[in-house]
């Protein structure tokens, strides 16, 4: 388990001083960008405000390919990498372009898996958990609802979720409402750097240079990791047993008034 000690280096955001070289933020969006499953003015502002002033928004996020769809097309983003890395979505010039990490013949094949095995096992061997509302949305993962809709369960239940899907050589992270399991050799680190090489040019180091990153969770660890400029949430206080990589700087607030403080400290 990952040093409680850990967590006291972050830095206080307020410590935080503006790079002009950043471009472009990164987010999760679940507890990052919302409070209690809703997206507030404090945030939803913050993402305009970023935007007018010339600070890219791309969010990466767990939540499905539908979601995507939606928020690609109508937030002031450059685009969505969802499904924990299984795709990406820019809407550009009236047009949407796609990305998935798995093609469609592989992507019917690991759905079928996961649906017809891994889904009726877990439901089985964890009381209490269910399948996400909004898996129908999905295309590339199966994400188990632990406290979304749910009551939530204990830790130590939602690690036998993560286990059943390594089990069965599935990749699982851990959100703050969901275990998310898919197969494919891709996570949120890998498809946002293939999404600013492809639609931006640049190649890792110049994101790394360019960027910054907000997030709340464990699943958020490789963009934490990666980002000499990644900030969280103060509710990633949550999770700071089960984390490796923490980031460097943390908000006050939680959810979307910690992300509208990180915005402000980027402008």
């Amino acid at each position: 388990m990952p040093s409680t000690e850990n967590f006291f280096l972050m830095k206080p955001l307020k410590g935080f001083k503006p790079d002009k070289k950043i471009k472009y933020i990164f987010t999760d969006i679940d507890d990052t960008l919302t409070d209690h499953g809703q997206l507030g003015p404090e945030a939803y502002d913050a993402l305009w405000r970023l935007h007018k002033k010339g600070i890219g928004v791309i969010p990466v996020t767990g939540r499905p390919a539908g979601w995507c769809e939606m928020i690609a097309r109508q937030w002031p983003v450059q685009g969505v990498v969802g499904e924990n890395g299984g795709l990406y979505f820019r809407y550009e010039n009236s047009k949407m372009k796609r990305y998935f990490a798995v093609d469609e013949s592989l992507r019917e094949k690991n759905r079928k898996k996961l649906d017809e095995i891994i889904a009726p096992e877990i439901l089985k061997a964890i009381p209490g958990c269910a399948i996400a509302s909004d898996q129908f949305s999905r295309l590339m993962d199966l994400a188990i609802d632990f406290s979304e809709d749910v009551k939530p369960l204990p830790k130590e239940q939602v690690k036998k979720i993560v286990g059943i899907f390594e089990k069965h050589r599935a990749h699982a992270k851990i959100s703050s409402i969901h275990v998310n399991g898919w197969f494919g050799d891709y996570d949120k680190l890998s498809t946002s750097l293939l999404f600013m090489k492809k639609e931006f040019g640049l190649s890792a180091e110049q994101v790394k240079a360019q960027c910054a990153f907000s997030g709340d969770s464990p699943n958020d660890e490789p963009m934490f990791d990666f980002f000499p400029h990644s900030f969280g949430v103060a509710n990633v206080q949550n999770f700071k047993e089960e984390m490796k990589h923490l980031p460097q700087y943390v908000a006050s607030q939680n959810g979307g008034r910690g992300f509208a403080e990180i915005a402000k400290a980027l402008l």
